[in-house]
This record gives C-alpha cells, structure tokens and sequence, in this order.
C-alpha cells in the first residue's frame, strides 16, 4: 500500500488532548451534578408518595375488613341451605314453630352476635306463612337502639322508594349481588345498610332480601389524618362526591373547599363494592423537607469534583483521549458479537496504524465465523438426517412383518388396505427430502399410521383425537410422534386392550403434544434409563425424537415421561411455535 505522506505537519496529540480538556471538563461536571440532583429529588418525592400512598392503602385495606367482616354476618344466611328450606316450606304449626325456635332464631341470633360492632338484621321473606318477628319501627329512633335481628315480609318495602331504587350486581347465586347504602332514616342517624338478596341457591331464585344496619363511624374511624402526616388533610367521600368523614389538624369541613389547592399533593385510593373514595392532602412541605439537603450536598461534590478532575487532568491528560474511548467501544462491540464495527481515524499518527490493524481483523474474523457457522448448519443438518434415517427402517421392517402375516392367513383385503396405508405413510415421511413438515401433515402421519395398527389389532386398540386447529399453521420435524404411538402398542398393550389419545394444543409460544395410554406404565427407573444414551434398548426410539428435536430447536425443547405402573404413560412432545422458512 502507498503510504500517505501530504499530512506530514500536525499538531501533537498531547496538545489537543490538553486543550479539548481544558475548554470541557467543567460541562460534563454541571451535566452529572445536575443528573444526580435532580434524580435524588426525584427518588425522594417518589418514594414518600410510595410510603403516603401505602398508607391511604392501609386505611382503605381496614375499612374493607370492617366491611368485609359484616358481609360475614349475611353470608351465615345466604349460604345456608337449612335456612333457604325452611323459607321455602316453612309449614303451620308445631313443626313449623319448633324448627323456627331450634335453628332459625338461633342462627340469626348467632350472626348478629358475631360482629364486633352493634349491628341490627332486617331479614324480609317472600313466604308469608311465617311469622314476622320486629321491634319498634318508629322511623324518629335510631335502629341500632336494638341490637337484635328482625324477620319481616317484602310486602313492608313494595312502596319503599329506596327499595324501588335499589340497584344490586347481577352476579346471582356467586355470594357477590350486595351494595353498601344509606337507605331510610341510615343518613339521619349516622348508619349504613349491606343490602343483599337472599337467594334459593337449589331454586335458582329470589326468596327475599337481608339489609344489615351498622353504624357509619364503626366503619370508618381508620380516617385519621395523622396516620399521613401532620398538616395533612384526608378525606372520605361517597359516589357522588359529598364528604362523608374528613379529619385533618385544622378540622376541614369538606373536600370541596379544598379544591383548587396547589401547594398539595393529591392521593386518591378506591374502595370497591362501597362506592367510596379515599382523598389526601399532602403539603408539598412534607415533600420538600429533604430538598435543601440533597441540594447543598450535590453543590459540594459538584465543586470537590471540579478540582480533582482538574488536577487529575493536569497530571495523565496524555494518557486519556476520545481516540481510546473510541478503541473500547469497538472492542466491547467485538466482545458482544459484532464484527462489523471498524475505526476510520484522520490523521497520521499510532491510532491510525492501530484502525488499520484493527478493520483488518475485523474483516479475518468476520470471515472465519461465516465459515465456521456454514459447516455446523451442514453438520446439524447431516446429523438430523442421520437420526431420521434411523426411524425409518425399523418402522418398515415391522410393517412388512405384519403385511407377511396378512398374507400368510390370506386375509388379502386388509392387506390391501395395510399396503395402501403404508404407501401413504411414506409418502408423508419422505416430505421431498425436506426434514421439516407441517404440524397438520405430521398429525395426518400419525393417523395413518394408527390405521395401519387398526388392521393389525382391530377391536383391541382404541384411539381418540383432540388437535386445536391452531396449530396447523407452524411446521415441525417430521415424525416425532409415530414412534411413540408403536412404542406403547409394543410394550404397554398388557391386556385385551388399550386405549390411546393423542393431543395438539397451543401453550404459549411452544406446541404441545401429548400421547396417553393406559397400558402397562414403568417406573421411574425406567424412564430415567430411556434418557440415558447407554440405557436400556427399550428408550432408542424416544431418545431419537428427543435428540432430533433438540438438534433442531435447542435444549428447551424435546420429550418427558410421565408414568405409573399399572395406571399408563403421557409422553408430552414440545416444540416451539414457528413456521420454517421455504
């Protein structure tokens, strides 16, 4: 090559190192400090609205147990089936009255007494041959001044218009068609009904309605705004936005006041199946507190920073320079594979000897491992064919045994159809030389070889099918599941007969076969052997499928055993989801 002699005359290397550094080192310095400021603001705000936002959880998380612990006292009832009989067929008399005595009051009883807050049970029934049991139904008293169950008929709520407005979830007979209400004289006095249908589960219809009164703030006295954070506000507020509770260190009234407030964060959690939501005010203070440290503290290192690199510089300038950042980044990128990243440096100095060095084995090892990668695809591809090659006599030395026993006992139509279907299976197998076939010809294979077997075995052996059409679009190495379908008619079939399924499903992003049998099984020493390469003779030909589906797909893929003696075998075949390119 010509040596390239105009660019005799440049400037040192050194001199522009020293320059370049001088006119940059604070920038990098201002980017990084501000970087680090601005991240450690960041991560602080986030991880006090984490901690604030865990708390209004925890808040929500003990009005749902409160509120889940009283859904318990109706789901006593609901789930009852002694008690929906006898609303059913409650009969007149003393037998009526003794099983209303001995297990329906006591069980109301029982419920009620199991909260740990007062509640009041309005149980109304549809059967009006049952008796109504009540205390004072003055609307002008608080319900809650008895703390007992009541048995009402739905007669008393037909012109009740909260009843005529009642909206419960559709989800019959699952234990969830029940909402949280204020109904009647509730907002008056400061309580809250769970209103739920009371179902025949056995019928499959409404029998009546329970409405269990509690006291609102036996609910909700978790809403405390020190749990936040002083000068915090927090707010508990019903479907329609009115404040139901708020708590706060200046006794807020409610949240529409607050609205508009900017030097405050907001925090909102959900209560579901009550309807309500969860809103805090944090000031920006209580964020902010650990700001001005952060703040000081990057400044001084910005600074002790500044004058070390300065120095540093000072002293190995030489030995730092953008040429070498540029050397590492190339070698990294040859570290991770890529071998076409090539140096082109101006100049004509060492670094342009070192880029011409560098391109040059570039180029050789982007050469050698295109050689290399070419001979191990020819030699997977020999070894796939080598392993084929393998399968495929020994299911036609045992074919052609069974088509000379056909012949022997001149049975000449079902050797006909044996010879038929032998010609077909071939013609699937050989595929045109290509290794790679499609799932549904594969299937087909498989089918048609079991018709093969119906001649040899007949009534003996039953087969059933269940393939998801999904998965006749993706292609797989040929004749993977054959060997195992001959596999358990020769040493599972222990008795008059056997019965096989075979399945094709999508899971994930892999195929999945599966053929069962219920013959014989083998234990596990067994199967453990069929893997082993010196193993006993019986595994060769799962061992075969296994490998060549792990040659072509990698360890990930390929065969399991799953067998008990006495009980059967499930081979289960994975391959991934893909379509090989033609």
């Amino acid at each position: 090559m010509k040596q390239d002699t105009t660019r005799k005359y440049f400037l040192p290397y050194g001199f522009k190192l020293m320059f370049s550094y001088f006119l940059f080192v604070l920038i990098p310095v201002i980017v990084v400090g501000w970087a680090a400021y601005d991240s450690s603001i960041n991560s602080i705000r986030e991880q006090t609205r984490e901690n604030l936002q865990g708390t209004l959880g925890q808040i929500r998380d003990n009005i749902q147990y409160r509120s889940e612990g009283e859904k318990r006292i109706s789901d006593q009832i609901y789930f009852d089936n002694k008690i929906q009989g006898l609303l059913r067929y409650f009969e007149n008399g003393w037998i009526g009255y003794e099983l209303m005595k001995e297990y329906l009051m006591p069980t109301l009883s029982n419920a009620v007494h199991m909260s740990n807050i007062p509640v009041l049970l309005k149980v109304y029934i549809d059967n009006k041959v049952i008796p109504e049991i009540y205390n004072d139904q003055n609307p002008q008293f608080d319900p809650l001044r008895f703390v007992d169950y009541e048995i009402l008929h739905m007669d008393r709520l037909k012109n009740e218009a909260w009843f005529k407005n009642l909206k419960l979830p559709e989800e019959s007979y699952r234990g969830t068609e029940f909402v949280w209400q204020q109904v009647e004289n509730d907002e008056e006095f400061h309580n809250i009904s769970l209103i739920r249908r009371l179902m025949d589960i056995n019928q499959k219809k409404q029998i009546g309605l329970t409405r269990t009164i509690v006291r609102l703030s036996d609910l909700i006295d978790a809403v405390d705004y020190r749990k936040i954070g002083e000068s915090s506000k927090i707010f508990l507020l019903d479907g329609e936005g009115r404040t139901i509770k708020a708590s706060g260190s200046n006794s807020p009234k409610s949240f529409e006041n607050e609205v508009g407030i900017s030097d405050h964060l907001m925090i909102s959690e959900s209560l579901p199946g009550l309807n309500w939501k969860l809103v805090a005010l944090i000031p920006n203070s209580l964020l902010e507190k650990s700001a001005k440290k952060v703040r000081n503290l990057t400044i001084l290192v910005c600074l002790i920073s500044s004058f070390i690199l300065f120095i540093i510089g000072m002293l190995v300038s030489n030995y730092f320079s953008k040429r070498v950042r540029k050397i590492v980044t190339s070698l990294n990128a040859f570290k991770e594979g890529d071998f076409h990243k090539r140096l082109f440096f101006s100049g004509n100095d060492e670094f342009t000897q070192i880029a011409d060095a560098f391109n040059k084995m570039g180029e050789n090892t982007d050469e050698l491992i295109k050689e290399v990668y070419l001979a191990n695809i020819l030699k997977k591809e020999a070894e796939l064919e080598s392993l084929q090659a393998q399968i495929n006599p020994h299911f036609l030395y045992n074919t052609l045994s069974s088509i000379s026993r056909l012949a022997k006992f001149g049975e000449i139509d079902k050797l006909h159809e044996m010879v038929m279907g032998l010609a077909k299976f071939y013609r699937l197998t050989l595929n045109d030389g290509r290794l790679i076939i499609s799932v549904n010809k594969e299937l087909e294979q498989v089918k048609t070889y079991i018709d093969i077997q119906q001649i040899k075995y007949r009534d003996r052996l039953h087969v059933g099918y269940e393939f998801q059409t999904d998965v006749f679009g993706f292609d797989t190495v040929k004749l993977i599941l054959q060997p195992f379908v001959e596999n358990a008619l020769e040493h599972a079939l222990f008795s008059h007969s056997i019965n096989l399924r075979i399945t094709a499903c999508l899971v994930g992003a892999a195929i999945e076969f599966k053929i069962i049998d219920d013959g014989i099984g083998m234990n596990q020493q067994t199967i453990d052997q069929i893997f082993t390469r010196d193993g006993i003779h019986v595994g060769y030909g799962i061992r075969n499928v296994d490998e060549r589906i792990k040659l072509q797909y990698g360890p990930n893929y390929g065969v399991q055993l799953f067998s008990r003696l006495g009980i059967g075998t499930c081979v289960r075949i994975t391959i991934p989801a893909v379509k090989e390119a033609k």
